[in-house]
């Protein structure tokens, strides 16, 4: 199996990162991405609104999809994690004749669906679509991405014949694309992307490239990032998505206490989404407002600790913020002790 070894290496890596629990409250983490991605911002937003219950969840970078979902698996007190469809798609096609997909995705289970990331390849501007690739450098993701796979799968699909294949993450490939060093990257990251809305780049000299090809589309959705979204591009792009999906682990609360706390976790803020949609909409990232709790990725099955916390009479367990001491830190007392002897000279 092509990805076999990431899975190895991303159970490994998942093994090896565990943190120790808090004494003071019940651990939480949220697998995301790399610190310019979409992922990032999606899980600050959840960790921000577990904040309003008394909640804290730990957002962890991590290089993507694929060890996000590995850690949902296998690491302690990881109890979300965002993954590509694709990379569900990949890994429920091969589970029926593969025993080590099958103890990989063995208890993972949907939380929510949430919205549409774009594949973005940004190229040099004489590379005009994706069969321009053939024979250039180019950057595909590290191989515990969702990029990665992703980028493989297309190229794949597609029969393009790249000169090289080069595992660096996006953040790494856009310097090397701007220095002439390589010629496009992959990047899959709900618009607007935050790598390319925060760092300077020459429209003349680089763009979006279209993604079109028909063959894609039996797994991609059609997808367009509007002209102006980032000030490289100008004009509409026509180009393919995959569905973010936000996964955890199907609990067993009669197991023990840790099975019990993280189910209860699960289903606190599968409440708190659910009831804050509108809120998340308004103030999070503008994919928020694409989310669609409908569109589930066929072959998976949604959590029973989510479910818990969808139901009407389920009430999050939430904390009131302990009260903040109106007593004056050293240097107001020092302050206000300057001032009465400045009085009386």
């Amino acid at each position: 199996m092509m990805f076999r070894q990431a899975i190895a290496a991303a159970t490994i890596l998942a093994a090896v990162s565990l943190a120790p629990p808090s004494a003071a409250e019940f651990e939480k983490n949220i697998m995301t991405g790399g610190p310019q991605g979409t992922y990032i911002q999606i899980g600050r937003d959840v960790a921000t609104l577990g904040k309003t219950c008394g909640l804290t969840l730990n957002v962890k970078e991590s290089a993507g999809s694929l060890e996000n979902f590995v850690g949902v698996r296998n690491s302690r007190n990881t109890q979300f994690g965002i993954v590509q469809s694709d990379v569900l798609e990949y890994l429920k096609t091969f589970e029926a004749d593969d025993p080590e997909v099958q103890q990989a995705v063995r208890g993972v289970r949907i939380m929510f669906p949430l919205y549409n990331e774009e594949i973005h390849v940004l190229a040099r501007a004489d590379i005009k679509d994706m069969g321009g690739l053939a024979g250039k450098k180019v950057a595909v993701g590290v191989k515990d991405s969702g990029t990665f796979l992703t980028s493989s799968l297309i190229l794949d699909i597609l029969q393009v014949k790249t000169g090289e294949r080069v595992p660096l993450n996006p953040d790494a490939a856009l310097p090397k694309l701007l220095s002439g060093e390589i010629d496009a990257f992959f990047y899959v990251a709900g618009a607007p992307a935050a790598l390319f809305k925060n760092n300077p780049i020459d429209g003349a000299r680089f763009h979006l490239v279209p993604i079109t090809e028909a063959p894609l589309l039996a797994t991609y959705t059609r997808s367009r990032i509007a002209g102006g979204t980032y000030d490289f591009q100008k004009d509409p792009v026509d180009l393919i998505a995959v569905k973010a999906v936000m996964m955890t682990y199907d609990y067993d609360v009669k197991r023990n206490a840790y099975q019990r706390e993280s189910c209860k976790a699960v289903s606190e803020f599968s409440s708190l989404i659910l009831n804050n949609l509108d809120k998340l909409q308004e103030t999070g990232h503008p994919k928020w407002k694409d989310v669609d709790l409908t569109a589930l990725p066929p072959g998976w099955q949604v959590g029973i600790c989510v479910k818990a916390g969808m139901a009407i009479d389920y009430k999050p367990a939430c904390k009131v913020p302990e009260a903040v001491s109106q007593q004056p830190d050293g240097n107001e007392e020092y302050l206000n002790l300057l001032k009465q002897r400045l009085k009386k000279n």
